[in-house]
């Protein structure tokens, strides 16, 4: 029911490496969404592994204090890359990369050890805060990883003349119920506030009543 209610939600291709530098992990998550602005923070949220133990992601991106990395980049999840971002839901055995599997390409991110994906059209370079453990040793428990933005990367591509990204040039995926997805292809404007009551119903031609 929750999946299937809240949607559409955006997807995160989440970038993590092992504490010791040993590995990397790609993953897709699409609990994710940001936190504020000031400081810029977003969140993914991981669930534990069938046996209750943590997965890749968040054992990796767990704080320094926890046994983890500390670190993670979130990269935007577009048309041209939602297959591969997909297959990197694959559940391999730990140190097994995801990166070879789905074919996306790694890159070195400007400030933290874990990598980008070059494909992505953007990426967030984070920094751990907090996780919040939900059901600890749980099978299936939630978790809250909560990561600081230390930088951004962002191709020109996908910016307006104002330098303010495009969403008809992202092209990003949304995660709907089960294994169905949708695209930002139909967009409309609406004014904030009350003034968005003055203005005709995007979906009149549709019989949906405003």
């Amino acid at each position: 029911m929750l999946i299937g209610l809240i949607t559409p939600r955006p997807i995160a291709i989440v970038g993590t490496c092992a504490a010791d530098g040993s590995s990397v992990n790609l993953a897709p998550f699409s609990f994710f969404n940001g936190c504020g602005s000031s400081p810029m923070t977003l969140l993914f949220c991981p669930a534990n592994r069938s046996d209750g133990g943590e997965k890749d992601s968040l054992r990796n991106a767990k704080l320094i204090a926890e046994g983890g990395q500390g670190e993670f980049t979130v990269n935007i999840c577009v048309e041209s890359i939602v297959q591969r971002a997909v297959a990197a839901a694959e559940d391999l055995p730990y140190g097994e990369s995801e990166y070879e599997l789905s074919g996306l390409t790694l890159r070195a991110s400007r400030i933290i050890a874990p990598p980008a994906v070059m494909e992505s059209p953007a990426t967030f370079e984070c920094r751990t805060i907090q996780v919040i453990r939900l059901a600890e040793g749980r099978a299936g428990g939630g978790n809250i990883v909560i990561g600081q933005v230390v930088h951004l990367s962002i191709g020109d591509s996908i910016l307006d003349r104002r330098g303010v990204p495009d969403p008809s040039q992202i092209r990003a995926i949304g995660r709907l119920g089960a294994n169905r997805y949708c695209d930002t292809e139909n967009r409309f404007e609406l004014p904030m506030g009350r003034k968005a009551l003055e203005c005709k119903n995007p979906f009149a031609s549709r019989g949906i009543d405003g």
